[in-house]
């Protein structure tokens, strides 16, 4: 299973938002200078982190986007579901109905606790944590 460059960059630009969140907020042409992306991708993603409840708009000359809720109340599990939608490595996980061997089917199980897994693991991260790690890894790096 791969996560999209979707959910990708929408986890790196709700990040950069964390990480600028004392600033105020962040216009989408420096949120895209810094991740090395284009505004154009971003305008793609940020409808459904707005929609999510993640971000806000601030209208005007100082405006832009900041953090809607507070980074530790904010999982990497519901970004990626609002940029990608359930994580199932097979269709059979979330519609077992379509597939008529799902009843009877060990491989079923298999990537049913696959899923769980990946959930699991993502749920126990928040933005919070992640942007403490990511000044972590950045201070490390400016004292090599």
């Amino acid at each position: 299973m791969k996560l999209s460059t979707r959910s990708r960059y929408g986890t790196r630009a709700m990040l950069d938002l964390a990480l600028n969140a004392e600033s105020g907020p962040v216009r989408l042409k420096d949120l895209a200078q810094r991740q090395g992306v284009s505004v154009k991708y971003l305008e793609q993603i940020i409808p459904a982190l707005k929609n999510g409840g993640f971000i806000r708009s601030i209208r005007g000359i100082n405006g832009g986007y900041m953090l809607a809720k507070d980074m530790s109340k904010i999982t990497l599990l519901e970004i990626i579901l609002a940029l990608e939608g359930p994580l199932a490595p097979v269709d059979c996980v979330d519609a077992p109905r379509l597939c008529p061997r799902s009843k009877a089917c060990a491989t079923h199980e298999v990537w049913r606790d696959v899923r769980a897994a990946i959930d699991g693991v993502l749920e126990a991260k928040t933005l919070a944590e992640l942007a403490a790690r990511h000044t972590q890894l950045n201070a490390k790096k400016k004292k090599a």
